[in-house]
């Protein structure tokens, strides 16, 4: 069923001026995100964390879909953003234009995330709720980092880790050891 209420941008939106200085520029690429809520509240999250652009890879849903605005509530119309059929062409031409490329995985190689500190141009790699991030992606990236748990389970909520990965990239911590 198509769309009612297309949003005012579609495609590339606008960038809010004085976000593009490569040297505090992050950029979040979401990889395979199946949930339309998830990805409508990392919209709202890079909109309050400066997030220059996001591309939505794959499966990912769109600002063109409804769920997905009622949960930005109009942040895909103050962040850029672009879809993208595959994410690991996405990622070499971030690389070619000098991005740093970060994934958000647990796996035996990836380091915890405070003992990480960030550098720009960056870019944030997010993988699919149930999958995470696919070998062919985590081997593009240039570090892999992971968010230390206390409890019983062994992950956050993908929009949750997303948001928390780029509050520290944004406003990092002095470094855990």
């Amino acid at each position: 069923m198509p769309d009612r209420n297309p949003p005012a941008v579609s495609g590339p939106g606008p960038i809010r001026p004085g976000r593009r200085d490569r040297r505090t520029e992050i950029i979040l690429v979401l990889d395979n995100i199946r949930s339309l809520y998830n990805v409508g509240s990392m919209f709202r999250t890079a909109d309050g964390l400066g997030v220059s652009r996001i591309f939505l890879c794959g499966i990912t849903g769109t600002p063109l879909q409804d769920r997905l605005r009622k949960v930005s509530l109009g942040a895909e119309r103050t962040v850029a953003w672009e879809h993208a059929a595959q994410t690991w062409r996405v990622l070499e031409a971030l690389r070619r234009q000098g991005h740093r490329i970060i994934g958000l995985e647990r796996s035996a190689q990836s380091r915890p995330l405070p003992t990480v500190r960030p550098t720009f141009p960056l870019a944030l790699v997010v993988g699919n709720e149930v999958r995470g991030l696919s070998q062919a992606i985590r081997s593009r990236t240039d570090e892999v980092v992971h968010i230390p748990m206390y409890g019983s389970k062994e992950s956050f909520n993908v929009s949750v880790a997303c948001g928390i990965a780029l509050y520290h990239f944004r406003y990092p911590a002095p470094l855990h050891r």
